[in-house]
């Protein structure tokens, strides 16, 4: 073939010789152009060939052409591209590893702090209780049971630890309280135990019951009052007089209500007028300290008594009113002032369950029935027993420690706080039951005489009841006691009133406090003053 034929074929099938580089040069650019551009390629040979001199036949041509070698190039980039794609994909993954590994360490970090922070509230907390204390309280029967806390206020300060010393035989209690906590039906319960309370503490004779700190620590005094109230006691609490102030000043204050003005500066250095007002650290100490701002009014002790319980509830309610976000802080900061058994995690876990509290209608309040005496050249404040007792029953039962506001000679002179009788419109489901002859009853013999036990039983069984005899824990039962379990039977307090009057008892029937078997629908365990029927 000539070289004529030649160049004419050639300039038939790729155009012009310029047009022939031109597309070399193209297929060239489209093998080295990523996939999305190699389409931008192709739009742009299009439309060079179709301005093409050599006619349509040739764009055609060179159309096809062109797209014949952009779909080589895709084909072949796109294995290129997407190789880059997994490197890229795999280059995230080693970066989402190494930021998970970061958050991981970044979160044990944290989580070690915390427990360092938890372990140390928890290392003030618990300064100064010692195993004998621990030994003396009793748990729940019940996880969600109510529970019993004594609450102690020691007149230890900086100046007289440094004339007396820091041994805990140097000092007393100046204030008692004896705490009953429901956290189920969210109910609180303070009664204050006069310091000067008389007691038989057996080897020691007998001794103002504050006497038993000195004797024994904490541990002792609650033994003591343990004894004293007839209940068991789950948690302690002990508040320094001289940290007290810095409990209330972390508060930024409290508020209290003052029936009547209270002056007393050359005691307790307050002078406070009457009516609601904000106390601060100092002013609160001072109001819990006076006796002699109450000479008018007599009895000072049981005024002072009435106005700690108040700034207790006041503390209680300024708590549950913050943010429980800033409890943990809040924790931290109250721990150098106060001594307990309880947790951090114990304590927050309390507050949670009470932060909708009222404290005006769901906080109890009543000091034990005692009468002054002078004895042997001490006056001492001589229990009331008999009116004890009801008052304990009533406390057990989960009810107001007062049944009618007479009872609390304090009110109106003193502060207060909630109610020392029930509400009026919170009834109690109990006061117009009908005793029910019928139900399963475990007769306890508290006395040293033989066989009333078993009597008893069977004056029960003639009225209808299932009952069974057995001996009690102790001999040395002076009086009756009735305890029902509502647990067991709907109808456990009308059983309780009815073996009540079968056996002609004048007792009131209480919640079973988990010390009794929750077998029976009621429990007897007879006394000296059952005299058999």
């Amino acid at each position: 073939m000539s070289s004529e034929e030649q160049d004419r074929l050639s300039s038939e099938r790729y155009g012009t010789d310029s047009d022939h580089s031109s597309s070399h040069s193209n297929a060239r650019q489209l093998h080295s152009t990523p996939l999305v551009q190699g389409r931008h390629a192709e739009a742009s040979s299009r439309s060079r060939a179709s301005h093409n001199s050599n006619g349509t036949h040739a764009s055609h041509m060179r159309g096809g052409g062109s797209d014949e070698m952009d779909h080589a190039a895709s084909r072949a980039d796109g294995v290129g591209y997407y190789v880059s794609k997994r490197k890229q994909a795999k280059k995230g993954h080693r970066v989402l590893k190494a930021v998970a590994i970061s958050l991981i360490a970044v979160l044990a970090v944290a989580g070690t702090a915390l427990a360092w922070y938890i372990s140390n509230i928890n290392s003030k907390l618990s300064a100064g209780i010692d195993s004998s204390l621990i030994s003396q309280l009793v748990a729940p029967t019940k996880t969600d049971d109510p529970f019993y806390m004594l609450l102690l206020g020691v007149d230890q300060d900086d100046e007289r630890t440094e004339e007396w010393g820091s041994d805990q035989s140097n000092y007393r209690t100046d204030s008692i309280i004896l705490a009953r906590v429901d956290p189920p039906n969210k109910k609180i319960t303070l009664i204050s135990i006069p310091r000067d309370t008389m007691v038989d503490m057996g080897e020691h004779g007998t001794q103002k019951i504050n006497a038993a700190y000195s004797f024994g620590g904490a541990s002792y005094m609650v033994q003591v009052v343990s004894e004293f109230a007839g209940v068991n006691i789950s948690h302690y609490a002990e508040l320094n007089f001289e940290e007290f102030t810095s409990v209330v000043d972390t508060l930024g204050g409290i508020e209290v209500t003052l029936p009547v003005a209270a002056s007393d500066m050359e005691y307790a250095g307050i002078d406070l007028p009457a009516g609601t007002q904000t106390l601060n650290g100092e002013e609160a100490l001072g109001l819990c300290r006076s006796r002699h701002a109450y000479d008018a009014y007599g009895g000072g002790d049981y005024y002072r008594s009435a106005n700690q319980r108040m700034v207790i509830a006041a503390i209680i309610r300024k708590v549950l009113e913050s943010d429980p976000t800033q409890w943990p802080n809040l924790i931290n900061e109250l721990a150098s002032s106060v001594t307990t058994d309880l947790s951090a995690t114990d304590i927050l876990s309390l507050a949670n369950q009470f932060k909708d509290l009222d404290t005006d209608n769901d906080i109890y309040s009543g000091s034990v029935p005692t009468t002054s005496q002078y004895i042997n050249n001490l006056w001492y404040e001589v229990v009331d027993a008999d009116a004890w007792k009801t008052m304990m029953q009533r406390v057990n039962a989960g009810e107001a420690p007062y049944s009618d506001s007479s009872q609390d000679f304090t009110a109106g002179v003193a502060g207060s706080v909630g109610s020392g009788v029930d509400s009026p419109d919170s009834s109690s489901s109990t006061t117009s039951s009908e005793p029910v002859y019928t139900g399963s009853v475990l007769v306890l013999n508290g006395t040293a005489t033989q066989g009333i036990a078993s009597n008893a039983s069977d004056v029960l069984a003639n009225a209808g009841f299932s009952s069974i005899a057995g001996n009690a824990d102790s001999s040395a039962h002076t009086t009756t006691t009735i305890v029902y379990s509502s647990s067991k039977s709907s109808t456990a307090y009308e059983e309780a009133l009815g073996v009540a009057n079968t056996l002609g008892l004048s007792v009131t029937p209480m919640e079973n406090p988990g010390t009794y078997s929750d077998n029976y629908d009621v429990v007897v365990v007879l006394g000296t003053d059952y005299k058999g029927k």
